[in-house]
């Protein structure tokens, strides 16, 4: 039940995505279209310290004009390897190495409309560095119980997917200090 693809029309060429517009052959042999955005696939990491809290970030979001709560997370730059980018994105959004990169899976937030694959990994064994932010990114480094946001997370108090299934992975994988 596989679409054919047969034309791409560029659409829109921007610093970050890309729409494009598809003539596809459908599976019982007509044609179609699907309009949709490349996006070159990101990194989120859930950084688990020892004591049980997360390090997340606060950040504003301008698409739907919210701030939230989430998971450190960045895109790729180039042909990075996703835990490449996991690793870096981690330090420099929240100013913590990681020991220990262990991947939780992947995730397509928008498969109806986007191609982008998001790499989940929790990390462990946490060093402190320094945060060095990107030009133009503003956000909020806070520490917060495991339990506590899964237990948001799993009562829909949290509205970011990868934030929401970063942690319930997680929480399903670790045992917390009693």
């Amino acid at each position: 039940m596989k679409e054919t693809r047969l034309e791409t029309e560029e659409i829109f060429q921007g610093r970050l995505l890309h729409v494009k517009r598809d003539r596809v052959q459908m599976p019982d042999g007509t044609e179609g279209v699907r309009e949709w955005i490349d996006h070159p696939g990101a990194a989120a990491v859930v950084p688990l310290l020892p004591d049980g809290r997360v390090v997340l970030v606060r950040q504003y979001r301008y698409g739907p004009g919210m701030t939230f709560l989430e998971l450190p997370a960045g895109k790729f730059d180039g042909a990075e390897r996703p835990e490449a980018v996991a690793a870096r994105e981690l330090e420099e959004e929240t100013g913590y190495k990681a020991g220990i990169l262990e991947p939780l899976g992947v995730l397509f937030n928008a498969v109806g409309y986007s191609n982008e694959a998001i790499h989940l990994y929790l990390a462990r064994d946490l060093v402190e560095t320094r945060q060095t932010l990107d030009d133009g990114e503003f956000l909020e480094v806070e520490l917060h119980d495991l339990a506590e946001v899964t237990g948001k997370a799993s009562r829909g108090e949290l509205q970011d997917m990868k934030t929401v299934s970063g942690l319930l992975m997680a929480a399903s994988r670790i045992s917390l200090p009693e």
